[in-house]
């Protein structure tokens, strides 16, 4: 069952998780900044790279708007670093394993892999404005062609 869903004028639940590094990154620290804050499944894998790698590839785009970029996977800090390193990714990896800040998002929950129900990590992403208030709630995003449609959506080139 997944936890409630965060809408547009919610409030982002604030967090502070491990980076790839072992640091500290919380939510709260960005406020008077915007954020791009998405949920994968699992770092190192064919859909979760090409995500990746797309917002690698729009980072100083979405940078040049005031977007930091953060992503977020149940996967250890030593696995965001490899996983950061192999792809040259140029945003902060952050490191969820019990799955809280998921839950916190409604991100984690059943969903339908190759036709069955399993539970998982739904994933989603999040545009949280300069107080910290939800802009954007997009669940069961497709990992292609994702970061096109947000930037489209978000009126950036």
């Amino acid at each position: 069952m997944t936890d409630t869903r965060l809408e547009p004028g919610s409030p982002a639940p604030d967090f502070t998780l491990q980076d790839q590094d072992g640091e500290q990154v919380s939510l709260g620290d960005l406020r008077g900044g915007k954020v791009v804050l998405y949920f994968y499944p699992a770092a190192m894998t064919p859909g979760c790279t090409t995500q990746a790698c797309d917002f690698r590839d729009s980072i100083a785009s979405l940078a040049g708007a005031g977007y930091t970029v953060l992503g977020v996977s149940r996967d250890e800090p030593a696995k965001l670093a490899k996983f950061r390193e192999r792809d040259g990714l140029t945003f902060e990896l952050l490191s969820d394993p019990d799955a809280a800040v998921h839950r916190a998002y409604g991100t984690w929950g059943e969903k339908m892999n190759y036709g069955k129900v399993v539970e998982g990590v739904i994933r989603s992403t999040f545009v949280i404005d300069e107080q910290g208030t939800v802009v954007k709630a997009l669940y069961s995003v497709k990992a292609t062609g994702h970061v096109a449609r947000l930037r489209k959506e978000l009126g950036i080139d």
